[in-house]
């Protein structure tokens, strides 16, 4: 069964990234340029434009012309010339640049930039196979645990309820959209981002209270329950793009520079600052977990919800904390998601959610620190496979038939335990 639903999850991830990269003439926000060396055209160069909306590529035709559509205006993008893709002998020159193959451009109110390279003879800037390992490891590492700060409440909501909450991505998106709020009313972001968590920690609180708390009372199935999460998904992502529309805004400080670190690893303090709140989240949560008498009993009403109900347990009041905590971690996720797109958008917990998914089945249903590991093994496995020829439009499904692969031979996951049924 569980390989079965990663199966549907990899279907639904392939068919999402399956949009053209190419841009129609009628597009409405477009790059384009021109590569050509000596004066003429190059065909055949390919083109790597990484911005909102994810990573695309371009191929220059007959005439060295090249172009492709972009969802926002107003946005930074970066374009990126693959010098494996030129003739032997020929890179980009510039002398009074390092990466003259990468240009940061920005789509003005015309919707319209043009990015053309010179070609020369001269030397390549070769990245090794190694540095390039290690550089999206460390990428990857990021991104996993900002995804487990997300999957851990996905996983302890299901744990204790039974509840696939379909709509834990909105409660990602919440969070973002909660702190661009905060900080548009002048308030500054080192007050306005712990405002946001407290705020998602709320809206986890009042969704149990209004929602989920009166459907357990009836004893609604499982099955109900799951449906009624796709359509509170679908509702309060409409919601979100009726109040900040279709385009994409930035945090303060989204576009801090990168800072070399060691070998080729590039980080911005944004990504550092990251993953040390991640890491520092993610070990307090396992001390309350595992040290306190509500983690205890969260893991009680995990294991054998009836029995810990028997053994005096508040079923109702942990459950209930369960909420909170998932959304105070939901909303921070969201928060840090929104400097790794970047951007914040009406739909970006939705992107994420079929990965918060692999990471909890990955790792185990309904154990915490199963969904831990399955998000930093996701977070790895998307990052690492565009170096062995896989598209970036298709590294989301990597991960999700990876996570087949390992259910076919351990379907509790990793630190699942093995039940009988029937």
């Amino acid at each position: 069964m569980p390989a079965l639903f990663a199966l549907l999850l990899t279907l639904l991830g392939v068919f999402a990234g399956s949009a053209p990269a190419v841009a129609a003439e009628d597009d409405p926000y477009r790059i384009s340029g021109n590569v050509q060396l000596d004066g003429e055209p190059l065909e055949g160069v390919v083109l790597v434009i990484d911005g909102p909306g994810g990573d695309q590529e371009a191929e220059t035709d007959a005439a060295g012309q090249w172009r492709v559509g972009v969802p926002e205006r107003g946005e930074e993008y970066t374009v990126t010339l693959d010098e494996d893709t030129l003739p032997e002998g020929i890179a980009v020159v510039d002398p009074e640049d390092d990466s003259p193959n990468v240009k940061e451009v920005e789509v003005g109110a015309g919707g319209r930039v043009t990015v053309n390279f010179f070609i020369g003879e001269g030397e390549r800037n070769v990245t090794s196979f190694f540095d390039q390992l290690v550089q999206r490891t460390v990428q990857g590492l990021n991104f996993g645990l900002m995804l487990a700060l997300a999957a851990v409440g996905l996983s302890l909501v299901f744990g204790t309820t039974g509840i696939s909450n379909f709509a834990h991505g909105e409660m990602v998106t919440f969070g973002a959209v909660a702190a661009l709020f905060l900080v548009g009313l002048s308030l500054p972001w080192w007050l306005g981002f712990p405002l946001a968590v407290v705020l998602g920690a709320v809206f986890g609180l009042v969704m149990d209270m209004v929602l989920w708390r009166p459907l357990r009372r009836r004893r609604v199935a499982v099955v109900q329950l799951m449906i009624v999460s796709i359509g509170l998904s679908l509702t309060l992502r409409y919601i979100y793009q009726f109040f900040i529309g279709g385009g994409t805004s930035q945090l303060p400080f989204s576009s801090a520079p990168k800072i070399n670190l060691f070998g080729s690893v590039q980080m911005s303090v944004i990504d550092m600052v990251s993953i040390g709140i991640s890491l520092v989240v993610i070990v307090a949560f396992a001390l309350w977990l595992t040290r306190s008498r509500l983690g205890k009993a969260t893991r009680a009403i995990s294991d054998n919800p009836s029995l810990a109900s028997a053994s005096g347990i508040d079923v109702d009041f942990v459950v209930r904390v369960v909420w909170v905590v998932a959304g105070a971690m939901a909303s921070l996720a969201g928060i840090l998601y929104a400097y790794y797109r970047p951007g914040i958008k009406w739909d970006m917990g939705a992107q994420v959610l079929l990965l918060m998914f692999a990471a909890v089945t990955l790792g185990g249903l309904g154990t915490a620190f199963g969904a831990l590991i399955g998000a930093i093994v996701v977070g790895l496995l998307v990052e690492v496979s565009t170096l062995f020829g896989i598209p970036s439009d298709l590294k989301y499904a990597t991960a999700l038939l990876i996570l087949i692969v390992i259910l076919l031979f351990r379907p509790q996951g990793i630190l699942g335990r093995r039940e009988r049924i029937g």
